[in-house]
């Protein structure tokens, strides 16, 4: 994570033969430099290492930061003053792109040319009346939306066709970005943000984004955020709806160029001799005012290491991102150059340096392991050992995401997913139709030791499960499916593989846990929380925690709600969380400490009590007699009413019925003596599972066991009349006994028989209750003998 605030960009200005370093040490030595001699309009990546930038002295060059080179493509031609340039996408689909490799650059004549790497105009193509102001390719390159000084924004196909005319503005259309699908297009109308579909009978959403003329939006394709900037001096964020996420204090001038970090982390705002680096929620890490003039394009590179700027007095400036950290437990990491980590134990100040043969992109550090990804090197370190890292190599050098589980880490890059060991070994690579790798983030992605969960792209009520070690969905084969879109999930982390639960949060911000493995059944979703902004399991137990409502909850025990929903309020931990500033995230939950940034970007850290760990600890090892200990030890309700719904959970009911009568609940504990007072032990699971309101479960096991009457009367118990009859008729057994309960029920509310069902077997089934009873105690005392003679047999097999 990235918790420091000073020297995040360190930034380096190509002046003619000069080298001038901003507040900074890493610099690249360049000789014989060639510079622009007038006002640079726009850069872009070729790839990790080389930059193309075109400026109004009509030159476009070409920049190796690998050979410390900078030679001429070519001369454009003296009409041609270009003013945006964009690189045709070199993945599309998380593929690699065959095509030639090409970028659209856009001008002031009007039109914009389809232009080769070696500097050819492969094509010139009429585009609107006065400048073209931007141009760009969408993510699957099928297409190029232009935009405008006559205010037209116009769609063409990849090789420069018109395909339709998509709006026609009042006033000049500064900037335009294209949705994360491909399907709508964002772009400026004077102080009006407009998000247009493509299809042309869908909605358009317009709001008024600043006081001023807005001159620069973008729009990130894997957090779905949109950033403006204009003469009003500020930068916003925005979510796709048009609500305001963040607006920052007003700047000395114009906020001129911005740009989204590949991976959504964080984004880059262009002023007047002013470079600003500012995390995804919109505060800032760093600001630099390096003698640029003005920065009117910034571009990152691919694997979102460096950063270049067009630069208003001719110059191109480069920066990187450094002083990235993170922490875990007692060691602090820190990236102190590009290929350098400093690692700090701070319980005895031991520092050990991790040197890189190439530029650090993507790091994690989680589970007493530290995985470092380069451009082409994985490294993983065990934090016992920080000498001896083992090493493989990547297939792809663009690394996105990395997700850390106790056993396994899943890589994440344009072409897929990759699950691997601490040992650098390949366990699996989950595939399934439609996968967008690069869009995927870490709200939509979560790995347990024995579970992989992904929230699908192009629809996001589902979420697809996978096993960690085959790669292959789970043995159901069905995907999760929620009734709502889908923002948030999180797989739980210790327990067996039968019990993994995964919590999500929809749209409405409602908060829903269910189990991952449904065994063939109907998924059980249940509601937890509302309002929840923000969630994180703990590493050791299976104890949540999140943002809700202005409040810091922790649910101690959340599968409580498939045992005994009534103990959910009981099992909290809240803590009021306007002490912290507005939208609090959770970064981690590690042992009793959750680490939390607050809206500006500070940390803060909360201890959670310690027993609730140690009670789950003592539960999964059916250590019940320390749990109780504990129980009475810390005097917290909260505890004893964990310990009541994870003792029926695993039928342990006299530790369940000694925790629900610590908490007052005395008509459980009642219940609990009927269980147990059950004559079989298909009866007491039944019970249990009727318990734990699984009404259809708790009926297939009487019905299996063939304790038909047992089923019957369960049904009768709860009223459920219809199917109690149902299974008398089936079975031709106790249908007096479902009529005279069904008279007696109806004589007490004193109404009278207008089921046609019942009306028709009362004509011909006589009732008589000291039968009915007869019959009954009949049926139990089979019960009974049967269940004697299951444990005559059970303890003869036993000796033999």
């Amino acid at each position: 994570m990235l918790a420091t605030v000073e020297g995040i960009i360190r930034a380096n200005l190509r002046h003619e033969i000069k080298n001038v370093a901003v507040k900074g040490t890493h610099t690249y030595p360049f000789y014989d430099v060639k510079i622009h001699k007038e006002l640079v309009g726009c850069v872009g990546w070729t790839t990790a290492d080389e930059l193309y930038s075109c400026s109004e002295d009509h030159q476009i060059l070409k920049w190796n930061l690998l050979t410390n080179d900078t030679s001429l493509v070519v001369k454009l031609p003296e009409d041609i003053y270009p003013i945006d340039l964009h690189w045709f996408p070199k993945t599309i689909g998380g593929k690699k792109q065959t095509q030639a490799e090409i970028f659209v650059l856009t001008s002031t004549d009007g039109k914009f040319h389809l232009v080769s790497k070696m500097g050819r105009i492969e094509k010139s193509v009429e585009a609107h009346k006065g400048a073209v102001l931007a141009g760009r390719w969408n993510y699957d390159g099928t297409a190029l939306v232009t935009a405008g000084e006559d205010g037209q924004i116009k769609i063409w196909s990849k090789s420069g066709m018109l395909r339709s005319t998509l709006a026609n503005q009042g006033s000049p259309v500064c900037s335009v970005a294209w949705g994360p699908d491909s399907d709508r297009i964002l772009y400026t109308s004077g102080r009006q943000l407009v998000i247009k579909p493509l299809q042309p009978s869908a909605k358009v959403t317009q709001w008024k984004a600043h006081d001023g003329i807005i001159l620069k939006v973008d729009w990130n394709s894997v957090n779905d955020l949109i950033l403006s900037g204009g003469e009003d001096c500020k930068y916003k964020v925005w979510d796709s709806f048009g609500r305001l996420l963040y607006s920052s204090l007003p700047h000395d001038y114009a906020v001129t160029s911005l740009s989204w970090a590949p991976d959504g982390e964080v984004f880059a705002v262009g002023s007047f001799n002013t470079l600003q680096l500012c995390d995804k929620i919109g505060w800032s890490y760093a600001l630099e005012k390096p003698d640029t003039s003005s920065l009117f394009g910034l571009a990152w590179s691919a694997d979102g290491t460096q950063l270049a700027g067009a630069c208003g007095n001719g110059h191109v400036i480069f920066a990187h991102v450094v002083e990235q950290h993170w922490e875990w437990k007692n060691f602090e990491i820190t990236l102190t150059k590009r290929r350098t980590m400093q690692v700090r134990n701070v319980m005895n100040d031991a520092v050990d340096v991790l040197e890189f043969r190439d530029r650090v992109i993507k790091t994690s550090l989680a589970y007493g392991h530290l995985v470092v990804t380069t451009s082409l090197q994985c490294y993983v370190y065990n934090s016992r050992n920080w000498n001896t890292p083992l090493i493989f190599d990547l297939k792809e050098g663009t690394v996105s995401l990395i997700v850390q589980a106790e056993k396994h880490f899943l890589l994440v890059d344009g072409a897929g997913l990759y699950t691997f060991s601490y040992e650098g070994r390949l366990i699996s690579s989950p595939k399934f139709p439609g996968m967008r790798a690069d869009i995927l983030n870490a709200q939509a992605v979560s790995l347990s030791n024995d579970t992989i969960a992904i929230r699908h792209k192009s629809d996001e009520k589902v979420i697809l499960l996978f096993d960690v070690l085959t790669g292959k969905p789970l043995s159901d084969g069905k995907p999760l499916t929620h009734e709502l879109e889908v923002v948030e999930i999180a797989l739980d982390q210790c327990g067996p593989s039968t019990e993994r639960k995964i919590a999500l949060i929809d749209k409405n911000r409602d908060l829903y846990l269910t189990s991952v493995r449904h065994l063939g059944r109907e998924p059980k979703i249940c509601k937890i929380g509302s309002m929840v902004r923000s969630i994180v399991w703990n590493d050791v137990a299976n104890i949540l925690c999140g943002i809700q409502d202005n409040q810091f909850t922790v649910w101690y025990y959340p599968s409580v709600v498939f045992t005994d929903k009534e103990l959910l309020p009981k099992t909290l931990y809240i803590k009021d969380s306007s002490e912290f500033s507005c939208a609090p995230h959770i970064l981690s939950y590690v042992g009793t400490k959750v680490t939390l940034r607050q809206g500006d970007g500070s940390l803060v850290y909360i201890s959670v009590p310690p027993h609730p760990g140690l009670l789950h600890e003592y539960c999964m090892s059916a250590r019940w007699e320390d749990a109780l200990h504990l129980c009475r030890f810390a005097k917290e309700q909260a505890l004893w009413a964990c310990l009541a719904g994870m003792s029926m959970a695993y039928r342990e009911l006299t530790t369940a019925e000694m925790a629900y009568a610590a908490i007052g609940e005395l008509p459980m504990v009642e219940y609990i003596n009927f269980i147990k007072e059950q004559p079989s032990r298909e009866s007491s699971l039944a019970h249990m599972l009727l318990f734990s309101g699984q009404v259809q479960e708790a009926e297939a096991t009487l019905l299996q066991a063939g304790l038909i009457y047992q089923a019957i009367q369960m049904n009768i118990d709860l009223f459920s009349w219809e199917r109690a009859l149902e299974l008398a008729v089936k079975h031709k057994t106790h249908v007096d006994t479902v009529l005279a309960y069904r008279a007696k029920f109806l004589h007490k509310l004193g109404r009278k028989e207008k089921n046609k069902r019942f009306l028709q077997y009362a004509e011909g089934v006589e009732v008589d209750w000291d039968k009915i009873q007869a019959k009954i105690e009949m049926e139990l005392s089979k019960e009974r003998e049967k269940a004697a003679n299951a444990s005559v047999r059970s303890s003869v097999a036993f000796r033999h």
